[in-house]
């Protein structure tokens, strides 16, 4: 059971990463369109478990944007502290995890049309 401050800290934590991916790291994912779906912040808040769906357009893959995503987690972690600075004493270590729901979602509404 998550506390009032973590679900808080995991929005804002969530809005501001989706900001972040949408605005400045776009020469890094290229036309891939990454989103974030979820955001889990541990009771101690030093670990946000940030669930991304991935979108991969103009010849890129799902697992290469992940790629991208955890080998620039210092440069997105240091412009999540720049906005998050005055909010968050620790900014908390980011690790990202594939949310393939809707791909689950449409496999399950394929079956149905079936």
């Amino acid at each position: 059971m998550d506390s009032t401050r973590q679900n808080k800290i995991s929005r804002l934590i969530q809005q501001d990463l989706g900001n972040i991916l949408l605005h400045e790291m776009k020469p890094v994912l290229g036309q891939s369109l990454v989103t974030v779906t979820g955001v889990r912040v541990t009771p101690d808040l030093a670990l946000a478990r940030v669930h991304v769906s991935i979108f991969p357009i103009g010849g890129a893959t799902k697992e290469g944007v992940m790629e991208l995503l955890n080998h620039n987690l210092g440069d997105l972690r240091r412009r999540l502290g720049m906005l998050e600075a005055h909010q968050l004493r620790i900014i908390p270590q980011l690790q990202f995890f594939l949310d393939d729901s809707l791909d689950y979602m449409e496999n399950i509404e394929k079956l149905l049309k079936q």
